[in-house]
């Protein structure tokens, strides 16, 4: 039996890295997936990956910053497999335009706390409930180990990930009577294509602070996969370092 058998997962930005692979993973464990994605093609392409392996899968489309998006999302979610065990909060994205605060655009800030921060806030707003009915869950947040060190020209996406850790506490304090665990991941940089097409032209930034070298997609979903399953039923309120020991330098 997987480890995540009889659950239903909903994993937002599952079309690519970090998402891709979780699903992937949380399917090859028994869960039934819900791709939550913008990008309709890549939602697809991972839904079908999933059910030619065998798994359940069911994309749709969904911009986390968009109140009536979510909630559509996690009503079809319940509609298709009947309840919400894992709300598994995603995407999200640093990006070139940030800096340091009195460089940055105004715009990139507000880009960066409406994807990284409000977006996890509206899927726990409407996902939390579905999962205390039924009968409890896991709700995993993905920060950044820039929530828990200062690092150079990030001010925009730190100030939003680190919003998320406060709330990921915050949520854990009140969702507990509920039995809805929430707990966030907080992991350094990632290879994923995305991040690999962005570094092609700029320095390798703090690869040499990562003990065991660069993370891969697999490390951080497999850190998920620990949160989502009961072998965790214990721990809320936790950030989970994912981050080749760069907290540690």
């Amino acid at each position: 039996m997987g480890r995540l058998e009889g659950k239903v997962a909903l994993i937002t930005g599952a079309a690519n890295g970090i998402g891709a692979e979780a699903a992937r993973l949380f399917a090859r464990e028994g869960a039934r997936i819900v791709v939550a994605e913008l990008k309709a093609e890549d939602g697809r392409a991972v839904e079908s990956q999933i059910r030619s392996a065998g798994g359940q899968a069911v994309f749709i489309q969904t911009d986390v910053t968009d109140e009536a998006s979510v909630q559509a999302a996690i009503q079809a979610a319940t509609a298709t497999y009947g309840k919400l065990d894992v709300l598994y909060n995603n995407a999200g994205a640093s990006s070139a335009a940030d800096g340091p605060v009195t460089e940055a655009p105004a715009e990139e800030f507000w880009r960066a706390i409406r994807l990284n921060l409000f977006g996890a806030w509206l899927c726990c707003r409407h996902g939390i409930p579905e999962i205390a009915k039924a009968g409890g869950g896991s709700v995993i947040n993905t920060a950044s180990v820039v929530a828990l060190m200062g690092l150079h020209r990030l001010d925009a996406y730190t100030a939003s990930k680190g919003g998320l850790v406060a709330l990921t506490r915050s949520m854990a304090v009140e969702f507990a009577p509920m039995k809805v665990r929430v707990n966030a991941l907080a992991p350094t940089t990632t290879m994923t294509p995305r991040v690999m097409e962005l570094r092609k032209n700029r320095q390798p930034g703090n690869d040499g602070r990562n003990l065991l070298g660069p993370a891969e997609p697999i490390d951080v979903a497999l850190a998920a996969l620990y949160l989502a399953s009961d072998e965790s039923r214990r721990v809320t309120g936790h950030i989970l370092p994912v981050d080749s020991g760069l907290t540690a330098t």
